[in-house]
C-alpha cells in the first residue's frame, strides 16, 4: 500500500479487513511434503510455514495502513486499525505457541528413551488436559508401526508425537478461524460506521465500535 492524499473509504477499509480475514483463513489448509521418516510433524508443517509468510504481508500492510496520508482519525478508520492491529498481534502470538509447541516435539524425539513396550489398541497423546485418545483397528495398527518404524521411534513414542503435533495443529486452526471471523465480521460493521467520529452511544459511533472490540477480544481469551 503506498501513501495516498485521499483518506480510505469504509469500502476500501472493509475489503483491507475482508483481505486479511481470507488470508488467515487460508493458513490451516496450506499443504507442506513431508518426508516419511517426519510424518509425526505432518499436521503442523503446512501451517508453520504458511504462517510466517502471511503474517510478514498483513505487518507490510499494517505499516502502509498506519503510513498513509492522512491517517485515519475518523471512526471507521480507526476501528478498522484496531481490528487490524488485534488480529495481527493474535495471529503472531499464536505462531509463536505454535513454534514452541513443534520445537517441544522435535526435542522430544531427540531424547534417547528407554524401550518402549508395543503400542496398545487405546493409546493416551500427551499428558495435557485437552489430550487425544487414538483407538486403533488392526489395519491402523499396523499402519502406525510402519509409520513409527520410518520415522525410527517406538510405536508409542510416534504416537505421543503425533499427538502433541495434532493439538498444535488444532489450536492454531482454532485461533486462525476466530481470528479470520472476526475480521469479517469487524469488515461487516464498517458499513454502519459513520465518516465522522461520533462519541455519543449510537451502534456506528467510536465507543460503541470500541467496545464491540474489546468485547469479542475478551471472549476469545
Amino acid at each position: 500500500m503506498t501513501n495516498d492524499r485521499t483518506a480510505l473509504t469504509r469500502s476500501e477499509l472493509a475489503h483491507l479487513l475482508t483481505e486479511a480475514a481470507q488470508n488467515v483463513g487460508g493458513i490451516p489448509a496450506a499443504e507442506y511434503p513431508t518426508a516419511a521418516a517426519r510424518s509425526y510433524l505432518h499436521p503442523v508443517l503446512g501451517p508453520l510455514a504458511a504462517g510466517p509468510r502471511v503474517i510478514t504481508e498483513l505487518n507490510d500492510r499494517f505499516e502502509g495502513f498506519v503510513a498513509i496520508e492522512p491517517r485515519p482519525a475518523g471512526s471507521a478508520g480507526l476501528f478498522a486499525l484496531a481490528s487490524y492491529a488485534s488480529a495481527l498481534g493474535w495471529l503472531t502470538e499464536s505462531f509463536a505457541e505454535l513454534t514452541s509447541s513443534v520445537d517441544e516435539i522435535c526435542t522430544r524425539v531427540g531424547i534417547p528413551t528407554e524401550p518402549c513396550a508395543p503400542i496398545a489398541a487405546t493409546s493416551g497423546g500427551t499428558e495435557r488436559d485437552d489430550e487425544f485418545d487414538f483407538a486403533f483397528n488392526a489395519v491402523e495398527l499396523e499402519a502406525v508401526r510402519n509409520a513409527a518404524e520410518a520415522a525410527g521411534l517406538a510405536p508409542d513414542d510416534y504416537v505421543e508425537v503425533l499427538s502433541q503435533s495434532l493439538l498444535a495443529a488444532a489450536r492454531i486452526t482454532d485461533a486462525c478461524m476466530e481470528i479470520s471471523s472476526g475480521l469479517l465480521d469487524d469488515a461487516e460493521l464498517l458499513s454502519e460506521v459513520s465518516d465522522r467520529p461520533r462519541l455519543d452511544n449510537d451502534p456506528g459511533s467510536l465507543p460503541a465500535l470500541v467496545r464491540s472490540l474489546l468485547s469479542r477480544m475478551e471472549a476469545t481469551e
